[in-house]
């Protein structure tokens, strides 16, 4: 029994040692978006599996002010987005980084709201999303190994009912299993990748793509 009693500590050690890792990961690339202009104030979200079975996130807490985020606002929840373990609330958004997660096994989703984001998402939005090709940053989006290689980054009507949207984003994946990231109509961009690192180029990428889009069309007199 004592073995066992070890045996079931030092796995949960292990657990704790893990989400300690992830929780300081993320809030290091949430303060750093902000300082990038794109998760100012309370914005954004931002996850990472710490198992698979079951599944286990570690999650930003909501309403925190990314510029100030620390990993004692990270967060341990469940698929149902129930908090498992840490102070706060966990966003009601949880449930579609679960969609993204189980659709495309990400290891990391990140989620930033961004001005270029925005903008192009409603300008964009009767399209019903955003053809990307030409650029040589597209290959800094995983499995994308030319600047001639087209990215579709489809925008999803925002909602607030949180189930209903998640279905929506988990057949909007299914749809498109070669894109690497969406839009939420005046909202902001999700994105991911196999781990905290990846989905952080992601982000870096499509916010330099979106950006270089916007600022193009408005010095063609588009806005």
């Amino acid at each position: 029994m004592a073995g066992a009693d070890r045996k079931s500590g030092n796995i949960e050690q292990g657990h704790q040692s893990v989400f300690h890792q992830k929780a300081v990961l993320i809030s290091e690339i949430a303060r750093g978006f902000y300082q990038r202009g794109w998760v100012l104030g309370t914005s954004g979200n931002f996850s990472s599996v710490l198992t698979w079975q079951p599944l286990r996130l570690a999650i930003t807490s909501s309403g925190i002010d990314k510029g100030l985020i620390e990993p004692s606002n990270i967060l341990e929840v469940d698929e149902r987005g129930s908090v498992l373990s840490g102070a706060g609330r966990a966003s009601a958004e949880t449930l579609l980084h679960v969609a993204v997660v189980q659709r495309r096994l990400a290891g990391a989703v990140l989620h930033t709201h961004s001005v270029w984001s925005n903008i192009l998402s409603e300008e964009f939005a009767p399209l019903g999303g955003i053809e990307i090709r030409g650029y040589e940053m597209l290959k800094g989006l995983d499995g994308i190994h030319s600047h001639d290689e087209r990215e579709w980054l489809p925008i999803i009507e925002n909602s607030q009912d949180m189930p209903a949207l998640s279905e929506v984003v988990a057949a909007t994946l299914d749809e498109l299993p070669g894109c690497h990231g969406f839009l939420l109509r005046r909202h902001g961009l999700y994105t991911w990748g196999r781990d905290l690192a990846e989905a952080k180029r992601h982000v870096e990428i499509f916010e330099f793509l979106l950006e270089v889009i916007g600022r193009t069309r408005s010095f063609n007199g588009r806005y």
